[in-house]
């Protein structure tokens, strides 16, 4: 990836930007996955349908929502399930759910749809095939729920600051693709133009499924009310998004897609250089930032986590964008480089959270100058994985120092330094993170501490002469394979690894839970644990029919509705 015509100030050294106290200070921004996919869908003017709604009074039946772009279409098939309270679990084992979902490639006909409900409302105990691109459940959040249809059967609107407490009717506990359970692979739709960003199928299933829910619930008004019953208001609506349990079974990604992850990083990293470059701001691109700083500060005010580790950042972060709000209060934006003055200074005077914040709303005035490295981001390189064995010991040695010479002096030996352990659980196959020295899981360990694999490559490789062909010493040490290749992909992947260590005692998980999902747009990170984390999808976006090329991008953050 080129630097801009234009661009003076470099990126930063992956040596700040990974390490993973900031990566789990990341926020949204205009290359956030989900704004990635809405502005494409308005620009192409994509059409919406909902071909098929048989749902009886009970609220059990299935759906179908239709979203046709330039050159295919991809349906929703949802089903809506019956499901008693004590079945009702976020946990990855749960086995029921209120609604399970797939997204077909292209319009599913009744034989598809009675395949798919033979096993979609199964989830991993069923199977899927290459025409699904995704899979998916949700359950309802109980008290929103009971209140919006007992409001809208009573012909009232549901209170708002319910609506806004909670931010959703429902909210996935998984959304599966590429290859899961025998869904389509990644493969079979990465050239697809509107599927070339990452997660696009997911983001699109995502989408579809919160209108699924708005019309479930409202048609569950109708049944409770009658002719009697009230629409939900079309403002209120769209303060509802889709909310996520997400836990520990995402952090291994990130480790273990390093380029996928470098092209993230370094994307992310150009737009801020980019827009850091900017010589001279317009009162246009001004008025928009400023703007956008307000009204993140009303989503900001709703942010709410009962979390420690979370109460502690919130208070932190909202302290901070005080100072930042004074900071831009006067005529600081103008002048030669406004936006890296304001960025260095928020370097110096603020925490990671809102140097962070910073670095996303910086790039909100400047669509023109960043949206297009969003065909940047996916991971086409497929020669990456291919250990280059003419590589000298001495080349690789140099490589290992660069990207990991913090680990060096790290004493591995040291239970602080090593008290955990990625494995596999035997049931559900999903990653866990145990404690090494009280539970019986170091023989079960999976390959991401990569920190500790590289140091002690680094030691092994002492006693092999600097010209030595890196295939003499995997012959004699085939142990050092992922770390060797690790090394030299960082060669042209150099945000792909995390600078710190992921095995020790003061590990978080949810940074990289954060990190991830603020890269698919998601906002008000609500950790449970260390180790999981809820957060709200769409909340504020346009719904199908709503959709233009005036609201595609600007819904991330509330224009305020009223009481």
């Amino acid at each position: 990836m080129g630097a801009a015509q234009g661009t003076t100030i470099p990126r930063r050294d992956p040596a700040v930007v990974m390490r993973l106290a900031r990566l789990g200070s990341f926020h949204q921004s205009r290359l956030s996955f989900m704004r990635i996919l809405t502005r494409r869908m308005a620009t192409e003017n994509w059409k919406f349908s909902r071909p098929v709604f048989n749902i009886d009074e009970k609220g059990v039946g299935h759906a179908v929502y239709s979203a046709a772009g330039p050159q295919r279409t991809y349906s929703l098939v949802a089903f809506a399930h019956d499901l008693p309270s004590e079945k009702r679990s976020d946990r990855v084992i749960a086995d029921a759910w209120d609604a399970t979902f797939a997204l077909f490639d292209g319009v599913p006909d009744a034989q598809d749809i009675e395949r798919l409900a033979e096993n979609v409302p199964l989830q991993e105990a069923g199977r899927v095939s290459e025409s699904e691109l995704s899979l998916s459940r949700a359950n309802r959040s109980v008290r929103l729920w009971a209140h919006v249809v007992e409001a809208l059967a009573g012909g009232r609107q549901p209170d708002l600051k319910q609506v806004r407490d909670v931010g959703y009717l429902m909210r996935t506990t998984a959304v599966y693709g590429s290859g899961k359970f025998g869904a389509a692979d990644r493969e079979v739709i990465a050239d697809r133009p509107e599927m070339l960003a990452p997660f696009q199928a997911e983001m699109l299933s995502v989408y579809l499924t919160r209108a699924f829910v708005r019309d479930l619930v409202q048609h569950m008004a109708h049944v409770t009310g009658g002719g009697s019953a009230a629409v939900l208001a079309p403002d209120i609506a769209r303060e509802l998004g889709i909310g996520n349990s997400t836990g520990l079974g995402m952090a291994p990604y990130i480790i273990n897609h390093p380029v996928l992850f470098n092209n993230w990083i370094m994307v992310r990293e150009e737009a801020i250089a980019r827009v850091r470059s900017v010589a001279v701001a317009s009162d246009v691109e001004i008025a928009v930032f400023r703007e956008t700083f307000q009204r993140a500060l009303i989503s900001i005010a709703a942010w709410h986590s009962e979390h420690p580790i979370q109460t502690a950042k919130l208070a932190s972060l909202r302290k901070d964008l005080e100072a930042l709000g004074r900071r831009i209060a006067g005529e600081d934006l103008r002048g030669d480089q406004p936006w890296n003055r304001l960025f260095l200074w928020a370097q110096a005077e603020l925490g990671e959270d809102a140097q962070e914040f910073v670095a996303s709303i910086m790039l909100e005035p400047y669509g023109a100058l960043v949206d297009g490295l969003a065909d940047c981001m996916a991971d086409s390189n497929s020669d990456a994985f291919r250990i280059a064995g003419t590589m000298t010991v001495e080349q690789l040695r140099a490589l290992v120092e660069q990207s990991y010479g913090w680990a060096l002096n790290v004493d591995w030996d040291a239970p602080e330094n090593c008290a955990r352990a990625w494995y596999v659980s035997e049931e559900k196959l999903e990653p866990r993170l145990g404690e090494r020295f009280s539970e019986p899981i170091a023989e079960y360990e999976q390959p991401l501490a990569p920190a500790r694999d590289a140091a002690v490559l680094h030691t092994a490789l002492a006693g092999w002469p600097d010209e030595t062909p890196i295939a003499e010493v995997l012959l004699a040490h085939p142990e050092h394979r992922h770390s060797v290749r690790r090394a030299q992909i960082s060669a042209i992947a150099p945000y792909g690894e995390i600078r710190d260590n992921t095995i020790g005692a003061t590990v978080l998980p949810i940074d990289m839970l954060r990190c991830k999902l603020s890269f698919f747009g998601a906002t008000h990170f609500d950790p449970r644990s260390d180790r999981w984390v809820r957060i709200c999808m769409y909340a504020g976006a346009p719904y199908p029919e709503e959709l233009t090329l005036g609201n595609e991008d600007d819904w991330v953050y509330p224009k305020g509705v009223t009481e």
